[in-house]
């Protein structure tokens, strides 16, 4: 399993429980108590968990899942005038003919009010912008499956990861909520965003 996969896993399992150990989790994900142990490692680093001895506890911290209690119209209503200058210039980097991979989020939302009417195509797991651009007869729409987050009007998970290794796009606009010094990008919600690649 690759290590972004079984970060999501073990997330997954830590927020359903509050609290795992190494050994069940071994167990379940197929892997060596050492590879769990180098996970919960580099997740309690991130904050996205607390690495306890013999296993792990939900964090409250920056990197755990803050949007869960957040509905996509709280969100939607923050930082407004930023979001709608950020879809303006995304707009503008956008050409006919082109493919773009647009990310959930409510500015990525934003951004699909903007390519209606234009010849594009656009990939999506955010029923957000499938919502804005369902009914629009020029642009070219292609839902992402997986496992429906309806707070955040979004689909995730395993299925959409999977779908997203068969798509080539011209641009990508991904959501963020933002980025570390080193350029990292990061993000508060873990079912969208798995903590790091393989």
């Amino acid at each position: 399993m690759l290590q972004r996969l079984r970060h999501a896993e073990i997330m997954r399992r830590v927020r359903t429980s509050g609290a795992t150990s190494v050994r069940d989790l071994a167990s379940q994900l197929g892997v060596s108590p050492s590879t769990i142990r180098r996970d919960l490692e580099a997740l309690d680093r991130d904050g996205t968990l607390r690495r306890v001895r013999g296993g792990a506890l939900a964090s409250a911290g920056p990197g755990a899942d803050a949007d869960a209690d957040r509905p996509f119209a709280e969100v939607m209503g923050t930082d407004e005038q930023d979001k709608e200058a950020v879809a303006a210039r995304a707009a503008r980097l956008v050409a006919d003919g082109d493919v773009i991979l647009l990310d959930i989020g409510t500015t990525t939302m934003r951004l699909a009010r903007r390519l209606r009417g234009r010849r594009v195509t656009v990939v999506t797991s955010s029923l957000a912008v499938l919502d804005v651009l369902r009914s629009d007869p020029e642009v070219e729409l292609l839902l992402l499956g997986g496992m429906v987050r309806r707070a955040y009007h979004s689909l995730v998970g395993v299925l959409t990861e999977a779908a997203l290794g068969q798509v080539v796009a011209d641009r990508v606009f991904l959501g963020a909520s933002g980025v570390r010094p080193d350029g990292q990008l990061v993000d508060t919600t873990l079912a969208e965003v798995p903590s790091s690649g393989p």
